[in-house]
């Protein structure tokens, strides 16, 4: 295989079993290693919060993976900023304080209202904007777990944003791993036909570049790994950047966002699960002959 069927097949991988993976569609990695390529200033929206007995914690997926992404695009010279919601402000400041302390860090209001939607874009005036395992609107209008439950009491409605950046000229991509987040609108046959409650959760707001995987941290990685094989750069973590990531998360209140517990754990994956993910997508990229960079 070459680098990007390793890297596809390291995304794809569903050990829960939680339905989305096996069937996704494959990337085109090409266009988006230029679009990654092309970033100068770049929104990246994050934090899905988990309902722990009437007690509201950001979940440990989503985080680290931005954070890792805002880290790799600020070292290919790209003004990266994250946004969450108050829920997962804690874990998003404890991820980027690991992974990514330059990168500014906006909260969203409790209402996402579109006048400050429309003054942080002015501001900032990305020519992209990212959304990683943050929540999205089903088609009736509400938000759903990935248990079927409706979550509206504990989400900042963030789907302004996704159309506003395109009006505004800016490439949006989305990522997440169940369906139910914003952005995943493209996939949504796949989600209702394969996914656990995929007809009422599936989110139905649409980006340009529609990103899923097993676990979306993941996605943080593999951005980082093909910036890496564009620019020459190790833009990946290691192994103990990231341990230390996920224990500043948990320390800051994270929770597996499937166990609901506070553990060293993703989605109900070990760190050792994950770490492993990351030492094979590392020797992918190690093993990456320079055709990999052929029209970049």
């Amino acid at each position: 295989m070459d680098f990007y069927e390793q890297l596809w097949a390291l995304l794809r991988r569903d050990e829960t079993g939680r339905g989305l993976a096996r069937w996704l569609p494959t990337p085109d990695f090409d266009a988006l290693t230029h679009t990654l390529l092309s970033a100068e200033r770049a929104v990246i929206l994050t934090g899905f919060p988990v309902d722990c007995g009437g007690v509201f914690h950001g979940e440990t997926d989503g985080p680290s993976g931005a954070a890792n992404l805002a880290r790799a695009l600020m070292a290919a010279d790209c003004n990266a900023i994250l946004l969450c919601g108050s829920v997962s402000l804690p874990q998003v400041r404890a991820a980027a304080g690991v992974l990514a302390p330059g990168a500014e860090i906006v909260c969203l209001p409790d209402r996402a209202t579109a006048a400050f939607a429309q003054g942080l874009l002015n501001r900032i005036c990305p020519t992209h904007f990212f959304t990683i395992e943050h929540p999205g609107k089903s088609a009736d209008g509400h938000f759903y777990n990935m248990h079927g439950c409706v979550i509206d009491d504990m989400v900042t409605d963030a789907e302004i944003f996704l159309p506003l950046a395109r009006r505004m000229g800016a490439v949006t991509i989305a990522v997440g791993d169940g369906g139910n987040e914003l952005g995943m609108g493209a996939l949504r046959p796949v989600v209702e036909a394969h996914v656990p409650h995929g007809k009422r959760l599936a989110a139905v707001g649409r980006a340009n570049f529609t990103l899923a995987a097993g676990v979306s941290n993941w996605w943080g990685w593999a951005a980082a790994a093909l910036l890496s094989a564009a620019t020459r750069q190790r833009l990946l973590p290691s192994p103990e950047e990231e341990l230390m990531a996920l224990q500043a998360v948990i320390a800051s209140g994270g929770v597996d966002g499937c166990t609901g517990k506070s553990a060293l754990s993703v989605d109900a994956h070990p760190l050792s699960f994950h770490l492993e993910q990351l030492r094979r997508m590392e020797d992918a990229l190690c093993a990456a002959p320079c055709r990999v960079l052929s029209g970049v």
